[in-house]
């Protein structure tokens, strides 16, 4: 079944009456068939050489040739009046911008576009008031009010079970999103690219959450992390999708139990994997974390056999002009997920776009 491309209806019927095809015919056909279109597509079918010649942006790991750059300009310039969510769903249609899994990276072209318009490259659409605005802090219920404590060793809450929270369950997404809000001291933010969350339970207490965690995309870029797999440029873009960030750890602060955190990072590090490979189609094959000295000494990442390789130069994924450096320096550690990790990071292909039916929901 064909991916439906958001565009006008003046489009579409421009389409129709352009190709005599059956109804899922792709998309593309009707659009490279249109005039304003042509010129751009005989410039994005240039020989590679030419290509790599006129590529001059990056973003999220991909490349963007000029001709995409043109093409994004006239999309934009020429489709005005859609709202930005339907620009990004098309541009990434057209461009093949999308997961191992099949789904379009919306987010990340989203984010694409409007560091474009503040370069003043294109001007995208006013923000469409078609609905009420969600608030953008995180309401706080009861459910997240502290907890009885909890105290002892780890051995007296064994088993433990990490619930994997699904975008779609409501309840236990608003929980998870308060905790994090409430305790955490970095607060909750929306994650960038493909993230898996989880609760923690034990067995002995099972009306209670002991702690949660958030899996996430990596940094772009990491000199220490970089040097240390010793990948180059073209192959950490080609493999970064490998390496998940955890980027959340969240102990509650009603649990003081000892050995608790570095028992969950284990077990977080034996279930990723095939989650991961469930919900986006491929394994990865390394863990990362940044932790801050200021406040921690990652005791517990040593303890579940992380290893300490550097400290980041103290920027943010966003800081591309080094205005941040030197503050907030982090503490980088990570932990391989298989044999000869990094081999296999500097050999491994990309992953593999396929179409899965949906999500594999597991708890």
């Amino acid at each position: 079944m064909c991916r439906s491309v958001l565009l006008p209806v003046a489009l579409w019927t421009a389409v129709a009456t352009t190709q005599q095809t059956t109804p899922c015919v792709s998309l593309f056909a009707g659009l490279i068939s249109l005039p304003c279109l042509r010129y751009k597509w005989k410039k994005h079918g240039e020989s590679d050489l030419e290509q790599s010649l006129q590529a001059d942006r990056e973003f999220g790991g991909r490349g963007f040739s000029a001709g995409e750059i043109d093409l994004i300009k006239q999309i934009t310039s020429d489709f005005a009046s859609l709202s930005i969510t339907e620009l990004a769903n098309t541009l990434c249609e057209l461009l093949e911008w999308k997961r191992p899994n099949g789904k379009l990276k919306f987010l990340e072209c989203r984010a694409f576009l409007e560091q474009l318009q503040a370069n003043g490259v294109v001007t995208l659409p006013a923000l469409q008031e078609t609905a009420p605005r969600r608030p953008r802090s995180i309401a706080i219920s009861a459910g997240s009010d502290p907890k009885p404590p909890l105290q002892g060793c780890v051995t007296d809450y064994m088993p433990l079970s990490l619930q994997l929270v699904p975008a779609g369950a409501a309840c236990l997404s608003s929980l998870w999103n308060e905790f994090i809000e409430r305790y955490h001291y970095l607060g909750y933010r929306v994650p960038f690219g493909a993230s898996l969350r989880y609760l923690v339970q034990s067995e002995r207490c099972p009306d209670q959450y002991l702690a949660c965690l958030l899996f996430s995309s990596p940094a772009w870029t990491m000199a220490p992390r970089d040097s240390w797999i010793g990948w180059n440029h073209e192959i950490r873009k080609r493999n970064l999708q490998y390496v998940v960030c955890n980027s959340r750890f969240l102990i509650l602060p009603w649990v003081t139990v000892r050995d608790l955190a570095s028992k969950i990072l284990s077990l977080a590090a034996s279930r990723l994997p095939e989650d991961w490979e469930c919900v986006y189609g491929y394994r990865p094959l390394l863990l990362e974390t940044l932790v801050d000295p200021s406040r921690f000494r990652g005791t517990c990442y040593r303890a579940a056999n992380w290893i300490h390789i550097g400290k980041t130069q103290g920027r943010g994924r966003m800081d591309r002009h080094h205005a941040l450096h030197g503050r907030g320096v982090k503490d980088i550690y990570v932990f391989p997920l298989c044999r000869n990790c990094r081999k296999r990071l500097l050999q491994a292909a990309s992953p593999n776009i396929v179409d899965l039916a949906g999500p594999q929901e597991r708890v």
